[in-house]
């Protein structure tokens, strides 16, 4: 399977990229790719992009990665929306105040407990006794 994605060139500390299609199975090393389609500098904002080349290979079944696929759009090379590429927080986010006003009417009573969850609570309020352990006599 063909993919389109970037392939990292420059400097350290001063990316710029060339916009290949390679097989998914191999990265795209030392020039070892089908083509280059473009190039991208995201420091200086320059893009250099061939749009009837990229147009073709995804014709042809090529899939652009996440943000070869945003530049694409941003470009008007594709239609669509973009991907959102950053990965979402895990952190639950606040309840809306909607949910907040339905618990806040609900009443909380200890009558709703199910009859499942009474004995567990009564064995837990019961005190606990140790029993010593014996140890090898000397």
């Amino acid at each position: 399977m063909l993919i389109i994605r970037f392939f990292r060139v420059g400097k350290k500390n001063q990316p710029s990229f060339k916009i290949v299609v390679t097989d998914k199975r191999r990265p795209p090393r030392a020039g070892r790719f089908t083509e280059q389609v473009g190039f991208y500098n995201p420091v200086t904002k320059e893009r250099n992009l061939n749009k009837e080349r990229i147009q073709y290979w995804v014709s042809k079944g090529a899939q652009p990665s996440l943000t070869a696929y945003n530049l694409f759009v941003k470009e008007g090379i594709l239609q669509g929306k973009k991907i959102a590429v950053h990965k979402k927080s895990k952190k639950p986010t606040e309840a809306p105040a909607s949910a907040v006003s339905v618990a806040a009417v609900a009443p909380a009573t200890p009558a709703a407990t199910s009859p499942a969850e009474q004995p567990a609570a009564a064995a837990s309020t019961a005190p606990i006794t140790e029993t010593p352990k014996e140890g090898p006599v000397a």
